[in-house]
């Protein structure tokens, strides 16, 4: 059973900074694609980040420049750090896993067969 647990959210003012962790089990976890998305309540589901198993990374335009997603393999663990926060990022932030996921699949949450229980993020105005 491959388990990943989110942890680093809270509440922060606007224009602050959170930095997301997403640790998983296993030893596969630097060979798979890895997503962060996010649901506001009565929103719909956004993909925000995700990093290849090459290592490249991809963001949702209202991200760029203010979110950035890496990964330690060694700690099997990614990350989302994200600075300039604003209220419009208020939501429960997820992380996403597989190691089958295409290239047109990268930020389609549904594609990858594990995910998170999420931790919530708050930017108050």
């Amino acid at each position: 059973q491959v388990q990943l647990v989110e942890s680093g959210g809270g509440l922060v003012q606007a224009g602050g900074s959170l930095r997301l962790s997403c640790a998983a089990s296993g030893r596969t976890f630097s060979s798979w694609s890895m997503l962060w998305f996010r649901q506001a309540p009565g929103k719909a589901r956004e993909s925000v980040a995700a990093i290849t198993s090459s290592s490249n990374t991809y963001y949702t335009d209202s991200v760029k420049g203010r979110f950035t997603i890496s990964r330690d393999s060694a700690k099997n663990t990614v990350y989302l750090q994200m600075n300039s926060l604003k209220p419009e990022d208020t939501a429960v932030y997820y992380c996403a896993a597989d190691g089958l996921v295409s290239s047109s699949d990268w930020f389609n949450p549904v594609k990858y067969r594990y995910w998170g229980r999420g931790t919530q993020v708050t930017v108050s105005s």
